[in-house]
């Protein structure tokens, strides 16, 4: 049973950062891609962030680029997304996702995916 669990969401104005955490159970952490998605009302699920599994290649939404940065930790199987100047368009709830490598997640193939946590950013 993999399990994905998401943490650091919250409330913040427009132009403050947040950083979110996601610990991974199981024995799939290092062997996988991991990424987040966001789900803003009236919208569908959409791609943020993809890493591959040793780290070394990302990818980011035209939206994120410049300001969110995802890494991960594989001895402490958590992958964090970093998110700077954010936006009040950036609010939504984050998911936390697991796929078999980073071009097909951030393409939506996902196995596992987390409970997710809300960001909001307003005044």
């Amino acid at each position: 049973q993999v399990q994905l669990v998401e943490s650091g969401g919250g409330l913040v104005q427009p132009g403050g950062s947040l950083r979110l955490s996601c610990a991974a159970s199981g024995s799939i952490f290092s062997t996988n891609a991991m990424g987040w998605f966001r789900l803003a009302p009236g919208r569908e699920r959409d791609f943020v962030a993809a890493i591959s599994r040793g780290g070394g290649t990302t990818y980011y939404a035209d939206s994120v680029k410049g300001r969110f940065t995802i890494s991960r930790d594989n001895a402490k199987n958590t992958v964090y997304l970093q998110m700077n100047t954010l936006k009040p368009e950036d609010t939504a709830v984050y998911y936390c996702a697991v796929g078999p490598n980073s071009i097909v997640l951030r393409r939506g193939s996902v196995d596992y995916w987390g409970q997710g946590t809300q960001v909001t950013v307003s005044s």
